[in-house]
Parts: structure tokens; C-alpha cells; sequence
């Protein structure tokens, strides 16, 4: 028996198993041809797929069954059980899928089903532009070769790598374990055989919205039909004396996070300047990786503005237990050489600096092209900006929520590719309204807070379980309606909250 085989649980699902053992809506691990795999019934039917997520190879057993598909417990992603395609991000790939024959009570997995190919799409643009090659970029390059596309694609990215896995930046791949082969999120070949003309360390100078063009910063024009953009954040800069030093970091590109990993290779101390998710994960990694850690933040409780006091209470009590020191109710009035000068007059000792204040939209684009912005690029439903054929996805988007009833933009790495995803689709003219529920997902040394929805604001919360043992479930409540939900140790609570949400999303249009 091999390594693997070794590691099978459950019935050999090509054998056969009873179909009395496979539950209504539930999952029973097995395996086929020394693949991990899960059964589950859907009325009649019996489905029977690859167990792993494609995305970080997450247990699809414990996952949760929605409307003919399961979803991935870690990150959220959706897999088809009938074909075992990959229905929504961050999964890009699906899983496998078996034909089930049902005799004499038993179901048997027979022969892998092939994954069918899009069928050509016809009419619609004949030459698409995607500007920015990070999460919404790619996953709107892949989905418009998935519905059938066959025109002109490029994909244009400022950034010196092709897309990568950039969440990975500021959690594993900065504590060092993770290795960096894991951060592509595909191949060169994948770009040569969908005939995806991605350009890297291309810089675009103007978009030419009246001739349905672009201009690079070398002077080429490319031609467009439709075009998506998606230019991401630029990390936020504070104004301080001394951030200009050469040992003072940001993190925003795979550029960024190996000059830090250098960095920490000789560095003792470290202050990481703001409390947000990058800044405390980025603390985390590099604490991991041995260093002293000093945390700086203006507030006096982190993320109590996102998560509330309860969580903010744990994260911070969580990173004081792995030896970090938090130094809340100050900023940083300068940055030596060697040390950093908070607001209180106190001086830190750091031989490197993180910067992690937050990120601003990157407009300057959309602004001269005379797109509709405020606080990002408005889009309408359909990701659609007021230039018609141009589209915004990712951090810049600014589209209407429906849960919130408010037009509002998330920076989440989830969200960015659901509406690449949802943009690729609608540049085809499928006219699909973007309302997938917002979900993200913060580490910490091993701790993971999931949170799905989007409460801006909230009058009352709701806590299952103990927030001080890292295991509960915090909804969030605004005149009465649950706006968001952020769980720890309660994934499949998390999966059930973002099922509820998107409910009341559909609700409104249902009854219309």
C-alpha cells in the first residue's frame, strides 16, 4: 500500500457502498482510485466528488451542501457537485468528478467525467483589455476563456510577476512556511494556451475611452471591445519624518514581501506602525521567524472597528501571548536610523520597519479618463461604470450592496475575483448582478477569524460560544437586521451565516 493509499479513509467508493450510508445533504468520506472523494444525496441523486478544495486543499467533507454544491469550509470556495466544476472563487480549478451507477442498493463511482468545454461564445466584443493582473484581473481572464470567449484577451499588470497568491504575502509565506513556488496562481503555460497576452511591468498611461483604447506608458495603443478595470490599492503613506529610510517597509507586491523577508534574515527588532489585519498579520510572521515585535496603532483596542471590542480584546491578547508588545494610544511622531519615537516621547529600538496603515484605491486612472468616482470607481450592479463597455472590479469598485442597501468597497481578496468572475460575464453580456455576500479571512499565528458580510456600522451584536477561548460565532446586527458575521473555530457556522446572507439578498428580488 502506497503512502497515499495509506492515508485513505472511508469506503472504496468504486466498490460500492450502500446507499443507506449516504445521507440527505450530508458527506461520507471515502475515496476512488486512491483519491480522497465524498458522497453526498441530493433527493434522488448520489453525487460523488474529489474531497479536496483546489484552492489550499481544504476538507470538502466538512464543508457545507447549498443549492447542488458544497462549499470549501477555509476560504469559501464553491464546487458544482454534479460536475465538480469550480463555481466561485478563491477555488479557480475544479474538483474531480465520477459517474454514480445505483445497483441493488448500492452506489458505485464508475468513470471520471470529463470536464466539458465552453461552448464558443458568440457575438459580443472581439478584443478585451483587463488592466491590473492581480485577483480580479485573473479571475476575469480565466472565467472569459471558461464561457467561451475566443477574441483578443490581454491582461496588463504593473506589478514586475505574473498574478500571484497575494494573501500569502503577509501570513505563511512571511513566516517563512510557506515556499514561494506556491505563490503563481498559474503556470506560464495556462497564459500561452488560452491565449492570454499577459504583459508584466507594463505601466498604462491613459485610458482613451472615446476611441475604446488604451495607452501604455511605452506608447503602444491597444484596442478594445470591452474593458475591465482593475488596478488595485496603493498602500496608504503617512507623512512621518524618517519613513523615507531605507529599513522602512510596506507591503503591498511579492517585490515588497521579499525585501522584508531580507530584511528580518539580519534584523533583531522590529515595529510594525498600525494594527489592520496586513500590520498584525505581518507581526505575527515575523515573530514567528524570531523577532521582537513591537506593534504601534492609534487606537486603543485593534480592529475593534471591524470585529468590535470582544474580538479586538482576543487578537490583542493573542499577540501579547506570543510575545508581542502593543504600544495602542500612540502614533509615530519620527523614524531614526535605529529607532522609532512614538507620540508619548517613548523610543522604540527597530532594526526594521512595516508600515501597515491601510490602502487607497488606485483612481488616477479612471479619475482622467472622467469615470464616476467617489471613494472609488462607481459601478453599477452589473460592475459597470459610466462609460458603457468599461467595467471596475477589485478594491477600486464601488458597487451597490444590496444587505447594506449602501454603495459600498471592499478590499478582500475573495471579493475581487467573485467580481472578476461576475465582470468577465457581464462583458460578455450576460447581464448578471454581482451580489455574492463579502468574505475574508485574517491568520494569526494558528488562529483564523473568517468573516463574511459587510457591517460598516452596527447597533448590537450577538456572541456564541467564549471569544477569550478562540471559539465563537459574532453577528452583527443594524435596526434589527444581521449585516455580517465573523466566526473563529466555527467554520461551518461561517459557511451557514453566508448562506443566510445571501437568502436576504435574493429575498428583495424574489419578491419583486
Amino acid at each position: 500500500m502506497s503512502e497515499q493509499e495509506g492515508q485513505l479513509q472511508g469506503p472504496d467508493f468504486s466498490e460500492g457502498v450502500e446507499l443507506s450510508s449516504i445521507k440527505e445533504g450530508g458527506v461520507l468520506a471515502g475515496h476512488v482510485g486512491g483519491e480522497s472523494a465524498l458522497a453526498t444525496r441530493v433527493g434522488a441523486d448520489i453525487f460523488i466528488i474529489g474531497a479536496s478544495c483546489t484552492h489550499y486543499h481544504g476538507p470538502l467533507c466538512e464543508g457545507l451542501i447549498v443549492d447542488g454544491a458544497i462549499r470549501c469550509p477555509w476560504h469559501h470556495a464553491c464546487f458544482e457537485l454534479r460536475t465538480g466544476k469550480a463555481l466561485r472563487a478563491p477555488a479557480l480549478d475544479p474538483v474531480s468528478a465520477w459517474r454514480v451507477e445505483q445497483v441493488d442498493g448500492k452506489a458505485f463511482a464508475r468513470e471520471r467525467l470529463p470536464q466539458l468545454a465552453s461552448s464558443k461564445a458568440s457575438g459580443g466584443p472581439k478584443a478585451i483589455v483587463i488592466v491590473g493582473a492581480g485577483a480580479a484581473g485573473l479571475a476575469a481572464a480565466a472565467a472569459l476563456r471558461e464561457e467561451g470567449f475566443d477574441g483578443r484577451l490581454s491582461l496588463i499588470g504593473a506589478d514586475a510577476a505574473a498574478p500571484y497568491d497575494r494573501p500569502n504575502l503577509s501570513k505563511d509565506y512571511l513566516a517563512g512556511t510557506a515556499p514561494e513556488e506556491w505563490l503563481p496562481l498559474r503556470s506560464d503555460d495556462f497564459y500561452k494556451e488560452r491565449r492570454i497576452d499577459l504583459r508584466v511591468n507594463a505601466r498604462v498611461k491613459t485610458l482613451l475611452i472615446s476611441e475604446r483604447a488604451i495607452e501604455l506608458e511605452s506608447g503602444e495603443r491597444v484596442a478594445y471591445d470591452a474593458m475591465l478595470l482593475a488596478t488595485g490599492a496603493d498602500p496608504v503613506r503617512l507623512p512621518t519624518p524618517g519613513l523615507e529610510s531605507p529599513h522602512v517597509h510596506y507591503l503591498r507586491s511579492l517585490a515588497d514581501s521579499r525585501a522584508i523577508i531580507a530584511a528580518a534574515a539580519s534584523a533583531k527588532r522590529a515595529v510594525v506602525i498600525g494594527a489592520s489585519f496586513i500590520g498584525l498579520e505581518v507581526a505575527a510572521a515575523l515573530r514567528t521567524r524570531g523577532l521582537e515585535i513591537h506593534v504601534v496603532a492609534p487606537e486603543a483596542v485593534p480592529m475593534a472597528r471591524i470585529l468590535g471590542p470582544e474580538l479586538g480584546a482576543y487578537v490583542r491578547s493573542l499577540h501579547e501571548a506570543h510575545g508581542v508588545v502593543l504600544h495602542l494610544g500612540q502614533s509615530v511622531a519620527s523614524i531614526s536610523g535605529d529607532a522609532v519615537t512614538l507620540s508619548n516621547g517613548e523610543r522604540v529600538a527597530a532594526d526594521l520597519i512595516v508600515v501597515g496603515v491601510g490602502v487607497r484605491p488606485s483612481m488616477a486612472l479612471a479619475q482622467s479618463a472622467g469615470l464616476t468616482v467617489d471613494n472609488g470607481v462607481v459601478v453599477d450592479e452589473f460592475l459597470e461604470t459610466s462609460a458603457p463597455g468599461v467595467f471596475a472590479a477589485g478594491d477600486i469598485a464601488r458597487w451597490p450592496d444590496r444587505l447594506t442597501g449602501e454603495r459600498i468597497r471592499v478590499e478582500h481578496w475573495v471579493v475581487a475575483e467573485r467580481q472578476g468572475q461576475t465582470a468577465a460575464r457581464n462583458m460578455l453580456g450576460r447581464r448578471e448582478p454581482f451580489n455574492a455576500v463579502p468574505f475574508f479571512w485574517s491568520q494569526h499565528y494558528d488562529a483564523a477569524i473568517s468573516y463574511v458580510g459587510h457591517a460598516p456600522s452596527w447597533d448590537r451584536t450577538k456572541i456564541t460560544g467564549r471569544v477569550e477561548d478562540g471559539d465563537c460565532l459574532v453577528e452583527y446586527f443594524r435596526a434589527g437586521k444581521k449585516l455580517a458575521a465573523a466566526t473563529i473555530s466555527r467554520d461551518l457556522d461561517s459557511l451557514r451565516e453566508e448562506a443566510a446572507l445571501e437568502r436576504e439578498i435574493a429575498a428583495p428580488r424574489l419578491a419583486g
